[in-house]
């Protein structure tokens, strides 16, 4: 299951911002999260992988079936059948997500609102109601949002706060409000704290 605790509670633990918002500046507390935190060690090979897996999890807002379901079935098969890395993949593939995709573009300021926003059905996928947060995008894919939220200030002030911060794969209209994936996500363009290999050497002991 998907966790709905205190978020900032998971930062403190993995002592990133693990939801790209600077309401969890782990700076300001960095004990971890319960009555022995202080105390707590993370020297053990087996504990680094955890903490890398849960990190990258955490960051996707994903269960931990959704999440090992894309590192295990769709990103190994897809890197044996495209001749790819499989950390390659596995980013691809996080961030090939609907609602990665519409918080990339800026046109949500957190994962969190980017998938209410696909929740709430705000947006079109290729000129159909979409709202499927979990749906995979492609290259030459559009999403674009409704008709009747074009002139909302929401939408508006967030493409301007994202300004210089756009990847290379995606391609935002700020008029219009629209998007189009121009090409894979690149890995390495976007810092993640957490080491995509390890996530895999991870599941690959379990």
């Amino acid at each position: 299951m998907r966790y709905t605790g205190p978020k900032f509670k998971l930062c403190r633990r993995e002592q990133v911002d693990l939801f790209w918002s600077k309401k969890y500046n782990v700076k300001k507390n960095r004990s971890l999260p319960g009555q022995h935190g202080a105390n707590m060690q993370r020297s053990s090979e087996y504990g680094k992988l955890l903490r890398n897996k849960q990190v990258l999890k955490r960051m996707y807002m994903l269960s931990e079936r959704q999440f090992v379901r894309i590192v295990r079935d769709i990103a190994a098969k897809y890197a044996k059948n495209k001749n790819i890395t499989h950390d390659t993949a596995l980013f691809q593939f996080l961030e090939r997500r609907m609602d990665s995709t519409v918080y990339r573009s800026g046109l949500a300021k957190t994962m969190m609102q980017a998938r209410q926003m696909v929740n709430h059905g705000h947006f079109l996928l290729n000129g159909k109601k979409h709202n499927i947060p979990s749906s995979f995008v492609c290259i030459g894919d559009k999403i674009s949002l409704k008709e009747k939220l074009k002139n909302s200030t929401l939408y508006s002030q967030n493409s301007a706060d994202m300004k210089g911060k756009i990847p290379s794969w995606v391609k935002l209209d700020k008029a219009a409000n629209a998007v189009e994936i121009l090409s894979d996500p690149q890995v390495g363009e976007i810092g993640i704290p957490a080491d995509l290999l390890k996530v895999i050497e991870f599941y690959a002991r379990a």
